[in-house]
């Protein structure tokens, strides 16, 4: 790239600092910069920049910064600014490059660009439709207490010792008849990464488990161990239940953002089931059941 359009880059650093200022990146600047900065931020038909006499409005950059900076989920830095700008500019001249080969008429092209406006505009109208749903404080205390009576179970506290062979298992289990501790047995024979630490699982919903384990863990009173190896993907575990306890659910305000999530979502499926209701869709279910282009066999040569 010529010095031109690093140059350029670099204004661009400057522009951007404006847009995305709830960042508030910091970029050194000039006294004449700092009282432009002062001023309200330029207008999104505002040129930034010009390649091959062809101009390129900052509205356009903003759009391409902002899904660049969220699609690597970067800093706004003047760094990433100028990376990106960097890489719209690559995009410019690409396709110019690509208009004079007459690649603009590939029809492949023109599907493209309908159905990107499509998602687009999907996308704007459900956004403005969320925004317009707002649960009431009932709503969302009676899907805060579903979902508490749902989580009315246990959590449990256990160790277990994990070994590869199944004879080896019941050697641990014959010694913690005879007397051995668990917490040494599980640091003197356990492969698994709790061994360490005396076989500790810690608390846990048995749901988090898998299904060999939890199974059995659910069945268990506290202070037991098992008297049967129990097989995982894993390999064979001896388990001891030390404690039960209730599980203790998350404050109502603390999930509040997810319920209204939720129950915004729940909006918006009732929103585009009621306009697939009102639509008049006349489909081709011959066409509809056809074989996608890439995934159909390579036409064979015709016999002579």
């Amino acid at each position: 790239m010529n010095k031109r359009l690093l140059h350029i880059a670099c204004l661009s650093a400057l522009l951007t600092t404006q847009v995305f200022a709830a960042e508030e990146v910091k970029v050194p600047a000039a006294p004449a910069q700092e009282a432009a900065a002062a001023q309200a931020e330029p207008p999104s038909d505002t040129t930034i920049a010009t390649v091959n006499g062809q101009q390129f409005s900052l509205g356009l950059f903003r759009l391409f910064y902002a899904e660049r900076l969220r699609a690597s989920k970067a800093e706004n830095t003047p760094e990433f600014q100028n990376l990106a700008f960097n890489e719209f500019v690559n995009i410019i001249v690409t396709a110019q490059d690509a208009k004079a080969r007459g690649l603009e008429n590939n029809p492949e092209l023109g599907y493209a660009l309908e159905l990107q406006k499509m998602q687009l505009l999907s996308r704007l109208v459900l956004e403005q439709t969320a925004s317009t749903i707002h649960p009431s404080d009932a709503e969302i205390k009676k899907i805060y207490d579903e979902q508490v009576a749902k989580m009315d179970r246990l959590e449990y506290k256990a160790r277990h010792i994990l070994v590869k062979e199944e004879d080896e298992a019941k050697k641990v289990i014959k010694e913690l008849d005879g007397g051995k501790k668990f917490e040494e047995l599980a640091k003197a024979h356990s492969d698994g990464p709790t061994g360490k630490n005396g076989g500790d699982l810690g608390w846990f919903d048995a749901n988090q488990m898998v299904p060999a384990f939890s199974e059995v863990i659910v069945t268990m009173k506290p202070g037991a161990y098992t008297k049967t190896p129990v097989q995982t993907q894993f390999g064979w575990h001896v388990i001891l239940l030390e404690e039960t306890r209730k599980m203790e659910p998350p404050t109502l305000e603390s999930v509040k953002p997810e319920i209204v999530a939720a129950l915004q979502r729940e909006g918006l499926t009732k929103y585009i089931g009621e306009l697939q209701e009102k639509a008049k869709v006349d489909l081709n279910p011959e066409l509809i059941k056809q074989t996608p282009v890439e995934a159909q066999p390579e036409a064979q040569p015709k016999a002579k």
